[in-house]
């Protein structure tokens, strides 16, 4: 087994942590454990090594390393409390009074793509037959190039849909062999997939009306997290909502934010 060192440690941790705001300050374990088969695959034999090797090819070394150290298991319709507070509450309140029928969405994080589409599903149901006359694609942005490829695919295991309405199998899915089922297009194509460092400056056009940044803070330390969390307020319309992760909170001293519900914030 390959050993990390102190000094080795300290430069991993360092750079992960002043480049993409993970803190893997109690991860010493893990990283020693879960790089093993990259280094030997690569043929390399220290982790000193390999952190010269992230450096020089960091788009693609940095990419696999945050693969594995982090996890992106997810599932459609996660957290459904979420996705009926869109349906109940912020849809109809846009459909009362949104002249430009369009809804700005932005999925942080989005991994896989469970998220984005379990939304785009949501509302294509909820508009019916007037959705042609709405725009409500959605950004989803990731730090990780393989999920997001995943992500475009929409080829999804048959566990991955076992919350949605049963109907929506039929509706948007295509079975593809015995364990398998695609997206079809009509949902696909309403995600944007961007690659995203949610530690870079926010410059979009326009604010969005919604944001879903769920279960990606708690790789983050607290500074780390207050810093994003204000800048997930600036890049919000006013009344517009931040949804986190059911296990993350908002610490009131050091946001603008107003509490909503568990999970669930709105800009003032």
């Amino acid at each position: 087994m390959i050993r990390l060192t102190d000094k080795e440690f300290h430069d991993i941790y360092s750079y992960v942590k002043s480049n993409y705001g993970i803190n893997l300050i109690n991860k010493r374990q893990l990283i020693e454990s879960r790089m093993q088969s990259v280094l030997m695959a690569k043929g390399i034999k220290s982790f000193g090594e390999y952190f010269e090797l992230v450096k020089q090819n960091r788009f693609d070394e940095i990419t696999a390393m945050l693969n594995k150290l982090t996890t992106n298991h997810t599932y459609f319709y996660r957290e459904p409390a979420h996705f009926t507070f869109l349906k109940d509450v912020i849809l109809p309140n846009h459909e009362k009074n949104n002249r430009k029928k369009d809804i700005r969405i932005w999925s942080a994080g989005c991994s896989s793509g469970e998220e984005a589409y379990t939304t785009i599903m949501v509302m294509s149901d909820y508009f019916g037959l007037k959705k042609t006359s709405w725009d409500y694609r959605i950004l989803a942005t990731d730090i990780s190039l393989k999920a997001m490829e995943a992500a475009k695919q929409g080829l999804y295991r048959k566990e991955s849909l076992k919350d949605i309405p049963k109907f929506w199998e039929s509706k948007y899915f295509t079975k593809q062999g015995t364990d398998y089922f695609e997206l079809k297009d009509e949902i696909k194509n309403q995600v944007i997939f961007k690659r995203f460092n949610l530690m870079d400056a926010f410059v979009f056009r326009q604010p969005f009306d919604l944001i879903f940044c769920r279960n990606v803070m708690i790789y983050f330390d607290q500074p780390t997290k207050n810093m994003l969390i204000n800048k997930f307020y600036d890049a919000l319309k006013p009344g517009g909502y931040l949804f986190i992760g059911h296990s993350e909170t908002i610490q009131r001293d050091t946001s603008k934010f107003i509490y909503i519900e568990p999970s669930i914030y709105q800009k003032g």
